[in-house]
C-alpha cells in the first residue's frame, strides 16, 4: 500500500510538470505572441483606422500607373520611347504635386485637400483613358499627377494629426499596410482586366478614387467626426521654421532621396535581374516579389510596436538602411538563385520595416500644425524624385557596366546613407546635461 501511494505521488508529479512542461513551451510562448500583435494593433484612434481604410480602398484600384506603360505599346501602339515620356512626365508631375499638396495642406487643412485630390484625380483618370493623341497623353498625365500626389502629403498630414507621440509610428505602419495590401490586390486584379480591356482600368482606378472619398466625405468630415479640424479650427497662419530653411531636415529629404533610389532597384532592375541572370520563371519572380509584402503584413506592425517602446529612432532608421544596403550587395557575395533570391528578400523587409516608419516619425518630430503640410510635401517629393532617378541610373549601370557592379554601387550608396544618419542622429538627438 505505501509503495503504490509513492508510486501515485509520482505520477501525480509527473503530470503536473508535464503539463507545466506544455504550458511553458507552447501555450505560454502562443499567448505572448497573440498578445504582442493585440497590443501593437490597439491603442490607434478611430479616425486613423477609417484613414487607413480610405487609404486601401484608394489603392486597391492602383492599377493604371502599373500598367501604363503597357498600355501605349500594346493599345496605342506608341514605342517603348514614347511610353517612357509619358512616365517621366508623370513623375515630374509627381513631384511638383507633392510640394504643392504641402503647401496646400497647411493653407486649407489635409481634410479638404484630400478630398479634393481623390475626387479631382477620379475624374482625370477617367478622362485619361479617353484620349488618344500623345500630347494630349503627356498633358493629361502631368495634371493626373499633380492632382493625385497633392493627397499624400494632406494625408501624411492627417495621419500625424490622428496619431500621438506613443503611437505616431504605429499609425503610419498601419497606413502602410494598407498601401501594400491595395497594391497586391490592385496589382493582381488590374492585370487579369489589363489582359481583357485596358480602358476598364481607368474607370476602376477613376471610380475607386471617388468611392474613397465619399468614405472619407463619411466618416471624417469635421461635420461627422470631432476629431477632423473644420475650416475655423484650422490654425492662423503664424511665423513658423520653413522646411526649407531647416538644415537638418534638408540633408534628412537628400539622404531619403539616395535610400529611395536604392530601394527602388528592388521593383526595377531586381525583377529583370531575375529573370536574365538567376534564370527564375515569371511565376517565382511574382512569389519572391510578392513575399516582401506578406512578411510586412505579417510583422511590421509587432515589430514597430516593440522598437517604438525603446526610443531613438533614428537608430532603428541607421539599421534597417544597413539592412537594405546589405540585401543588394549579397548577390555580389553568395551564390545561389531561387534561395538567394528570398535571403535577399527577407533581409531587404527587415531593412524596410525598421527603416521607413521611422523616416515618418522623424520629419513629424520637427513639425508644428502650421507647417506639418510643407515638411510632408518635401518628403514626399524626395520619393517621386527617386522614383524618376533611381529606376534609370541602376538601369544605366546595369547596361553598360553589369549586375553586380550595380548590386555594389546600390550596396556602397546604401552605406553611405547609413553614414549620413548617423550623423544626423548626433547632430538632432538632445544634449543631456551634465549635472
Amino acid at each position: 500500500m505505501q509503495g503504490e501511494k509513492i508510486w501515485n505521488e509520482v505520477i501525480t508529479v509527473y503530470r503536473y510538470q508535464k503539463l507545466l512542461s506544455v504550458n511553458d513551451y507552447i501555450f505560454a510562448p502562443v499567448k505572448s505572441i497573440i498578445n504582442l500583435y493585440k497590443n501593437a494593433y490597439s491603442g490607434l484612434s478611430l479616425a486613423a483606422w477609417w484613414l487607413s481604410l480610405v487609404m486601401l480602398i484608394n489603392r486597391c484600384g492602383t492599377m493604371v500607373v502599373p500598367f501604363m506603360t503597357l498600355y501605349l505599346t500594346e493599345t496605342k501602339h506608341y514605342t517603348i520611347g514614347k511610353a517612357s515620356m509619358v512616365m517621366a512626365v508623370f513623375g515630374a508631375g509627381a513631384v511638383c504635386g507633392g510640394i504643392l499638396g504641402g503647401k496646400l495642406s497647411d493653407k486649407f487643412g489635409f481634410y479638404n485637400i484630400q478630398l479634393s485630390a481623390l475626387v479631382a484625380g477620379g475624374v482625370m483618370f477617367i478622362i485619361l483613358g479617353q484620349i488618344s493623341e500623345f500630347p494630349a497623353i503627356c498633358a493629361c498625365t502631368f495634371v493626373l499627377a499633380v492632382l493625385n500626389e497633392t493627397f499624400r502629403p494632406a494625408n501624411a498630414s492627417a495621419i500625424a494629426h490622428y496619431s500621438n507621440d506613443d503611437n505616431r509610428t504605429r499609425c503610419y505602419s498601419l497606413n502602410r499596410l494598407s498601401i501594400n495590401l491595395g497594391w497586391a490586390a490592385g496589382g493582381a486584379l488590374g492585370g487579369f482586366i489589363a489582359s481583357h480591356n485596358y480602358h476598364l482600368l481607368f474607370w476602376i482606378d477613376g471610380l475607386t478614387n471617388i468611392g474613397a472619398a465619399i468614405l472619407l466625405r463619411t466618416v471624417l468630415a469635421p461635420s461627422r467626426n470631432s476629431a477632423t479640424p473644420s475650416k475655423k479650427d484650422i490654425p492662423v497662419k503664424e511665423a513658423s521654421r520653413s522646411a526649407y530653411s531647416d538644415k537638418p531636415y534638408m540633408v534628412f529629404v537628400v539622404l531619403t532621396i539616395l535610400f529611395a533610389m536604392c530601394f527602388f532597384q528592388l521593383f526595377s532592375t531586381m525583377p529583370v535581374f531575375f529573370k536574365q541572370v538567376l534564370q527564375l520563371t515569371p511565376f517565382y519572380i511574382g512569389c519572391v516579389m510578392a513575399f516582401n509584402g506578406i512578411l510586412i503584413a505579417l510583422f511590421e506592425m509587432p515589430v514597430v510596436f516593440t522598437l517604438e517602446q525603446r526610443g531613438n529612432y533614428m537608430a532603428h532608421i541607421v539599421n534597417g538602411t544597413l539592412l537594405c544596403a546589405l540585401s543588394f550587395a549579397v548577390f555580389s557575395i553568395l551564390p545561389g538563385a531561387l534561395g538567394l533570391a528570398v535571403f535577399s528578400t527577407i533581409i531587404v523587409t527587415a531593412g524596410e520595416m525598421l527603416s521607413m516608419p521611422f523616416m515618418n516619425t522623424f520629419w513629424t518630430s520637427r513639425t508644428n500644425a502650421h507647417n506639418r503640410g510643407q515638411y510632408a510635401g518635401l518628403y514626399t517629393a524626395a520619393w517621386s524624385i527617386a522614383q524618376i532617378i533611381g529606376p534609370y541610373t541602376g538601369g544605366q549601370i546595369a547596361q553598360h557596366f553589369g549586375y553586380y557592379t550595380l548590386w555594389w554601387a546600390v550596396g556602397g550608396t546604401g552605406v553611405v546613407c547609413a553614414a549620413g544618419f548617423k550623423w544626423l542622429n548626433m547632430k538632432t538627438r538632445p544634449k543631456q546635461v551634465v549635472a
